[in-house]
């Protein structure tokens, strides 16, 4: 498989021993009409500022709360944060995460025989029907699609785990990253 491939909208980079920042989202958390009024506004920008300019509008909108934010639930949290624990050493190497209301971060060092995909289908998968059964839902939980980058040097390696770290503290949950419960962050 070639390592640059795209399953619709995104396109990813997979490949064994790359990190990876993954952002993983709940169905809800981007309602169509927000995403509407966003792509409307970025879609004045060129084409080389309308990527960043989405990426950081869609994380602005994330962090505002957006949709039932069921992973606010203690229970639910730790539904997440247990999936991402089960795969650390065996199909990827857990290097810092944040379980926010709404989405997740993610920073994982890619292992051979794993794909992406595959990685963050297992975590949608259980999670799904484990979340489903603990609130007595059922149906779809998370997006189906995942924004991920790839780690390009040591520099850029801090600044992602600093801004996983910090996403509570930016969205007003904590004054301190150290003070969220669900954050590699918290010890």
């Amino acid at each position: 498989m070639h390592p640059w491939h795209s399953r619709g909208y995104l396109p990813h980079l997979d490949q064994s021993g790359l990190v990876q920042h993954l952002t993983v989202h709940l169905a809800d958390s981007l309602p169509s009409h927000v995403i509407a009024r966003m792509e409307a506004q970025v879609a004045l920008l060129s084409e080389v500022e309308q990527i960043g300019a989405r990426r950081k509008r869609i994380h602005e909108m994330l962090d505002s709360g957006l949709g039932a934010c069921v992973l606010r639930q203690e229970r639910c949290a730790r539904i997440v944060v247990e999936a991402l624990h089960f795969g650390d050493g065996t199909r990827y190497r857990l290097l810092a995460w944040v379980v926010m209301p709404n989405h997740l971060h993610v920073l994982i060092e890619q292992l051979t025989g794993w794909t992406l995909a595959r990685v963050v289908q297992g975590w949608k998968r259980h999670t799904t029907r484990e979340i489903n059964r603990a609130l007595a839902g059922s149906g779809q939980l998370w997006q189906r699609e995942y924004w991920d980058r790839f780690i390009r040097d040591e520099r850029h390696y801090r600044r992602v785990v600093e801004y996983i770290h910090d996403n509570p503290v930016k969205a007003g949950l904590v004054a301190k990253p150290q003070e969220w419960p669900w954050s590699s962050a918290s010890g």
